[in-house]
């Protein structure tokens, strides 16, 4: 293949996920080892150390090659600008394995093929969008049918220890401290004050 560097970029939502499957594939590729950056955590948007020091490092002409374009990121709007910055401002190309029409460096001196990849990840970062809207819509519509049939949400209330009642008179006398009554009822002071002004 014809330009400057290669580099592989592997991501995993967290740190007891492996890397393994995008590593291999990414060597099969012909990425040097020393040349592949790894960032263990969330997609939602682009501040990851390792991906930043990868961008940093990008020369034009060179490539960042990636599995899946989700390894990149789960923010189709910041994938959008990532790309554009990557291609246009970097003058570099971006390779997403899995997806053969996302290949700017193929397709760097074919006018036709940029577009299409253009498109492409346009059209993904739509569906992508669409159906981020379409869950929220369905769990708010089934937070509202749940509670329609008094379905109690959220995590169960604690019960209250045995003498709640005759500690809390203690504090309303004055006779002891909010953390001493915590302390006393061995719970935190946060969920002490919760309790006792959401009654």
């Amino acid at each position: 293949m014809a330009g400057g560097k290669m580099y592989g970029y592997i991501r995993v939502s967290s740190r007891d996920q492996h890397t393994d499957r995008q590593q291999i594939a990414l060597l099969r590729y012909g990425i040097q080892m020393n040349c592949l950056f790894t960032d263990k955590q969330s997609g939602k948007d682009f501040e990851r150390p390792q991906y930043k020091k990868l961008l940093r490092l990008v020369k034009p002409n060179d490539c960042i090659v990636v599995t899946s374009l989700d390894r990149l990121g789960r923010n189709y709007t910041e994938i959008l600008e990532q790309w554009n910055y990557i291609t246009h401002i970097k003058k570099a190309d971006i390779t997403v394995l899995d997806m053969p029409l996302l290949n700017t460096r193929e397709s760097r001196d074919n006018l036709t093929g940029r577009f299409l990849a253009d498109i492409v990840l346009q059209i993904l970062s739509y569906v992508a969008e669409t159906e981020r809207v379409n869950i929220r819509k369905r769990q708010a519509e089934g937070i509202a049918a749940a509670k329609a049939k008094g379905v109690k949400l959220g995590r169960p209330k604690k019960a209250l220890p045995d003498n709640f009642q005759e500690i809390m008179a203690q504090v309303r006398s004055g006779t002891i401290s909010y953390r001493q009554a915590a302390q006393k009822l061995n719970v935190s002071r946060s969920w002490l004050y919760y309790v006792i002004h959401s009654k």
